[in-house]
């Protein structure tokens, strides 16, 4: 195994091709190229599919992927410690979160601390945010629920109770709690599945003995919110995610598990690349301090 060979392959897979891979490295496309066959060739694996000037993991590739990115990591913070303690952060961090309300408090924190790190945030829902945090996507994860996971370091940041919401005209006299059992008599706003908030409100109504069906699903907590606020049914969020959303109306559900935790993760393998190891020492001075180690 060579070190030209197992670079030239990690960034093939991290640029989705030869084509910009060659260009990151400074290398020509052929040579990238004839270094990835090598390797192949080598070990006797397939670890692209090649299609359309696009190279696509095989599984063997996606687990060799996992394993590169764990060592470029690893270098990376070799070289950042080599570099001195004292040299400002650099870069970016990514970051995913399923509601940016839960996020703001640590990025201002953090963002005050280091200001020449670049913050690239997406949004998915909590199992999203899971799949990303493993498949190396994005370094840290923030999502509304809180997994038995021995490969996450989690800290949480808070609890947040789960709500229904309704538009404006949907009751002349907005109640200011309903039996989740009522639910079923209003048309209902799902989410894709995934929702952690919408698996807790679906058992507390199996458990009540009604089987909620939705009349829209709606991808993502935005549009959720919008359709509500137009009066096309009923909705329910934890309380966090609606902010100061004037045109929604708040109500309590009586008989749902009475609050959804908010969590930061990240993996534990990761904790020493630089970025996330500065992200979790600012975190650590805040007055957020549930940290939890992997069993």
């Amino acid at each position: 195994m060579r070190y030209a060979q197992i670079r030239a392959f990690h960034h093939v897979a991290l640029c989705g091709g030869v084509s910009r891979a060659a260009e990151s490295l400074g290398l020509s496309q052929p040579a990238l190229s004839e270094q990835v066959r090598q390797l192949e060739a080598s070990y006797d694996l397939l670890l692209f599919r090649r299609q359309n000037r696009r190279a696509e993991l095989t599984d063997s590739g996606q687990e060799l992927f996992r394993l590169t990115s764990r060592f470029f990591e690893g270098e990376a913070a070799i070289a950042a410690w080599l570099d001195g303690a004292g040299a400002s952060l650099r870069g970016s961090l990514r970051i995913m979160v399923d509601s940016t309300a839960h996020a703001t408090g640590p990025l201002r924190m953090f963002r005050a601390q280091h200001q020449h790190v670049r913050l690239d945030i997406s949004h998915g829902n909590s199992r999203e945010v899971l799949a990303a945090l493993r498949a190396y996507e994005v370094e840290i994860g923030i999502f509304g629920s809180q997994p038995d996971a021995a490969d996450l370091m989690m800290v949480e940041l808070g609890l947040s109770p789960i709500i229904a919401i309704a538009g404006p005209d949907a009751f002349t006299t907005p109640p200011d709690s309903m039996p989740v059992s009522r639910l079923a008599d209003f048309p209902l706003i799902f989410r894709e599945q995934g929702s952690e908030t919408q698996a807790l409100v679906m058992q507390a109504a199996r458990q009540a003995g009604v089987k909620l069906k939705p009349a829209i699903v709606a991808e993502g907590r935005e549009a959720v919110r919008d359709l509500v606020a137009e009066g096309f049914g009923i909705g329910f969020v934890a309380e966090s995610e609606i902010g100061n959303d004037t045109r929604l109306r708040r109500i309590r559900l009586e008989g749902v598990s009475p609050s959804m935790p908010e969590t930061l993760a990240h993996l534990s393998a990761r904790r020493d690349v630089p970025v996330i190891r500065s992200f979790m020492r600012t975190l650590a001075k805040s007055d957020i301090h549930h940290l939890q180690s992997p069993s």
